[in-house]
């Protein structure tokens, strides 16, 4: 079952989500690149910050959604970059001989993959050689913005409407360091626990029901029957205000990002 992304809905949130983007380029070692691909570039806030940074390099934006590559398009605008509806799985894996990208991104895209751990080597294949792949994770599926959304999935009453649903499954920095450097990578992994304050002035009464419906719920809200869908989003409202209760801050919504940066070796030096 395909989803639609909506990308004025994933961007109600874009200073919070664009941060970790951010703070993974700032790990990524010095390069002076040829060729940049953005895999799962969504609304193309990433694409245009490389295309800004790298202005004589080709930009690559790719994504599933047509949505947001025509989000991605209008964002990175003036032909500075390129977006593409395409499949990451077969980019992947449509490489022949030595790799010719010389840095590779993906953020918050690569848990959508099941099994994407074995396609990690696939994925510095299409690197050169001293080529980067810079990638990071959503690592909270332990969290009520998660664990409610699958508890109320699993009744009965919505259940049989939800098998092959896409969800989304992440692992440890730990097991992402050691999948890339047995691909004979350098690695630096690590993980961060930001605390985004959701809707300080009071104006939303489900923030992160906002969030969530934008990207980890949409799924799971989309592959029901529209009476059935209002009642699952009522519950999940509910559940969501029980374990993200208002503060005088705010809303907090702990949102654990698991990262890595990997550069696969010159012979050359």
């Amino acid at each position: 079952m395909s989803t639609s992304w909506d990308p004025g809905h994933y961007r109600r949130y874009a200073a919070e989500r664009d941060r970790p983007f951010v703070e993974l380029m700032a790990r990524v070692p010095r390069l002076e690149p040829r060729h940049v691909v953005d895999l799962g570039c969504g609304p193309g806030h990433g694409l245009r910050w490389l295309a800004d940074r790298w202005p004589g390099a080709d930009v690559l934006g790719l994504d599933s959604s047509p949505e947001m590559v025509a989000a991605a398009r209008e964002t990175a605008g003036g032909g500075r970059a390129r977006a593409e509806v395409g499949d990451l799985v077969d980019w992947a894996r449509g490489g022949a001989g030595p790799g010719e990208v010389d840095l590779l991104v993906t953020t918050a895209t690569l848990q959508w993959v099941p099994g994407h751990l074995a396609l990690l080597p696939e994925l510095v294949g299409r690197l050169r050689p001293g080529g980067v792949l810079a990638m990071t994770v959503p690592g909270n599926m332990g969290e009520p913005s998660h664990t409610r959304r699958r508890e109320i999935a699993a009744r009965p009453r919505y259940a049989a409407h939800l098998a092959g649903v896409p969800t989304p499954a992440a692992h440890d920095p730990v097991d992402y360091l050691r999948v890339l450097a047995g691909a004979g990578c350098e690695v630096d992994a690590w993980e961060t626990t930001y605390l985004h304050v959701l809707d300080p002035a009071g104006q939303d009464p489900d923030p992160v029901f906002t969030w969530v419906s934008a990207t980890g719920a949409r799924p799971t809200l989309q592959a029901l029957p529209p009476d059935l869908r209002e009642a699952f989003a009522d519950e999940l409202r509910a559940a969501l205000r029980e374990a993200y209760p208002r503060t005088e801050a705010g809303v907090v919504l702990p949102f654990r990002r698991v990262f890595a940066v990997a550069t696969r070796p010159d012979p050359s030096g």
